[in-house]
């Protein structure tokens, strides 16, 4: 399967669960591995939504893959204005059930081909990095900054590679696999990108790439890490993302 075959079956996937979405981050159904380790997730849920709050993401937010909102409700408390884009209407309506259109602008729009059209204080996303093909790591960077307004930050949480953080059917195929089956509540399988990163490799790849980024974790399940970029030509990059599709 090519690269946008594989991204055009996970884009499906994400649609197709929106409405079940929530039973991962609520331990519902078959994410739920039982009371002790319910609690864990919580706890650590509770540690990244903390580093959040300490990182006070203010002023224009920008946030990747929204999803039905559970992060999104987060960034209102601080920021002054927040766009949230996502590939899924399925995932938008239900984050703006959640958070209202009053306080967020939607964008319904595929990452990979999408272009900036402002510049942000703030780029934030969660559970996203792990689901940009490796090839792409680079140039889904290279749009971070171009979103950026000079002294612009970024903020982002994913997965640690943990059995116990996906459905109990679903088979982790080993902390170095890109790639990775995942099955919805009735049964349908949709081949997702999927790669997890240890917190200092992370690091040094996005400092080769010019960021100074700290990333740490919260435990088991998550990591979380914020930065800003290099000081250089805003302008150029701005305009070499613009110029075509993120490849």
């Amino acid at each position: 399967m090519s690269d946008e075959e594989r991204l055009q079956e996970q884009m499906a996937y994400y649609r197709a669960r929106a409405g079940e979405y929530d039973q991962w981050f609520l331990r519902q159904g078959r994410f739920d591995h039982g009371a002790e380790q319910n609690r864990q997730w919580f706890a650590e849920v509770e540690q990244a939504a903390r580093a959040l709050a300490d990182f006070e993401p203010t002023g224009r937010v920008l946030e990747f893959a929204a999803g039905t909102g559970w992060w999104t409700e987060h960034l209102i408390r601080y920021a002054d204005s927040v766009t949230a884009v996502d590939a899924s209407a399925e995932t938008l309506t239900l984050n703006r059930a959640r958070n209202g259109e009053s306080s967020v602008r939607y964008v319904q729009t595929d990452i990979f081909t999408w272009k900036p059209d402002a510049h942000y204080d703030v780029v934030f996303f969660s559970f996203w990095l792990s689901h940009v093909p490796p090839e792409r790591f680079a140039a889904f960077w290279n749009l971070v900054r171009a979103c950026l307004a000079p002294k612009g930050r970024v903020f982002f949480i994913d997965s640690q590679y943990n059995p116990l953080s996906t459905a109990s059917d679903h088979r982790l195929e080993g902390e170095k696999a890109t790639t990775m089956t995942r099955r919805l509540n009735d049964g349908r399988e949709f081949r997702i990108v999927k790669v997890f990163y240890r917190p200092e490799d992370l690091t040094a790849r996005l400092a080769a790439l010019g960021w100074r980024v700290t990333v740490s974790t919260t435990g088991s399940h998550f990591l979380y890490g914020s930065g800003t970029r290099e000081e250089e030509d805003h302008a150029a990059i701005t305009a070499g993302i613009t110029q075509g599709r993120m490849r």
